[in-house]
């Protein structure tokens, strides 16, 4: 299943492929947040097997004239799919362990090859450990 995410009219230009309602919910978030959300195309993997998988990634990239897709799990379905497609489809990036922060730096920052090694970066930095709060709970 496919589906673009309504909001500011801008033309999708990544692809954002993950497992259950995870595609749609990033994407959600995203127009949400800084509403350029429409500058995703989202795919998931329900009941499709894996040749179905590769032809809906496939369209919507094509579709959309996407030059990223960035996927929920870095072996999962959505990525061994996505790079699948990226093998036929030259200058197409494809980007694992998606998460929010990852997006909205993509979604800001526009589609250049540049933008998903710039958001991958970001999505890297987001990711923290915070220690010490069952102390701030005990006081």
């Amino acid at each position: 299943m496919t589906n673009s995410t309504p909001g500011t009219g801008a033309s999708p230009c990544a692809v954002v492929a993950g497992h259950g309602d995870f595609a749609a919910g990033v994407i959600s978030a995203v127009q949400q947040i800084v509403g350029t959300g429409s500058v995703f195309r989202g795919v998931n993997n329900a009941a499709l097997d894996a040749a179905s998988l590769e032809r809906a990634i496939a369209v919507a990239v094509a579709d959309s004239l996407a030059t990223v897709v960035f996927t929920d799990l870095p072996g999962g379905s959505c990525t061994i799919a996505a790079r699948r497609v990226a093998r036929a489809s030259p200058g197409l990036a494809v980007v694992t362990g998606a998460n929010l922060a990852m997006l909205l730096d993509f979604a800001l920052n526009g589609a250049a090859a540049a933008a998903a090694e710039h958001a991958a970066e970001k999505g890297r930095a987001a990711i923290i450990v915070v220690e010490g709060m069952e102390d701030a709970r005990a006081h």
